[in-house]
């Protein structure tokens, strides 16, 4: 039997389900007080349904059909880096951007990714309503399911525009996450050669 707060739920998001983003979103600008039938406003609605099913994107892939098999048994060993892998999210607290780039090294047992395959990784996790830390995360996460490394060290560098236009209103913050795995916690010297090779510029 459904709890009063299922119920609830349940019903808003059957609501919910009867009017567009766009229907909500014109609501949105007259509750703010500007009228959504202004020239300049018209289409804003249509519009910013469209980002937002984009930015949300990552909800309706899964780790198979990112990798699409694209993994692959080499006899490799040394350290696998994709570094300054940019990205954009929606923090989940404010739905505003937080975007910044991430840096994301293996240690392969058996078997590695396609390059591209990493990339395509972190803008799946990135195109949800997110927290940087729990993104971070995601992605180690998934690089040992799949693969099974001895090892995965990921790096998140990014700012949040929910610091930056409101609340303490800091322009230069940058929050940086990581999510140290296997041989990346277990062995300073794997951890630090990560850290050297990312900090690298490029010529």
């Amino acid at each position: 039997m459904n709890k009063p707060t299922e119920i609830l739920l349940n019903d808003a998001k059957a609501e919910a389900h009867k009017q567009s983003i766009a229907d909500l979103v014109r609501m949105m600008i007259t509750v703010v007080g500007e009228d959504p039938e202004r020239e300049g406003l018209r289409k804003t609605p249509e519009r910013y349904e469209k980002a937002l099913k984009f930015l949300t994107s990552g909800y309706h892939q899964n780790l198979d059909t990112v990798l699409n098999g694209a993994t692959f048994s080499v006899n490799y060993d040394q350290m696998v880096v994709v570094k300054d892998i940019e990205f954009f999210s929606l923090c989940e607290h404010h739905l505003l951007p937080f975007f910044g780039k991430a840096h994301v090294a293996y240690l392969p047992s058996k078997r590695v990714l396609g390059l591209s395959k990493i990339a395509r990784l972190v803008n799946m996790f990135a195109r949800r309503l997110q927290i940087q830390e729990r993104m971070t995360r995601q992605i180690a996460d998934a690089i040992c399911e799949k693969i099974s490394p001895e090892g995965v060290g990921v790096i998140i560098e990014a700012r949040h525009l929910c610091m930056q236009m409101r609340g303490v209103e800091k322009q230069h913050g940058q929050a940086v996450t990581s999510a140290m795995l296997g041989a990346f916690r277990e062995n300073k010297q794997t951890r630090d050669e990560f850290l050297s090779l990312i900090r690298t510029k490029n010529s």
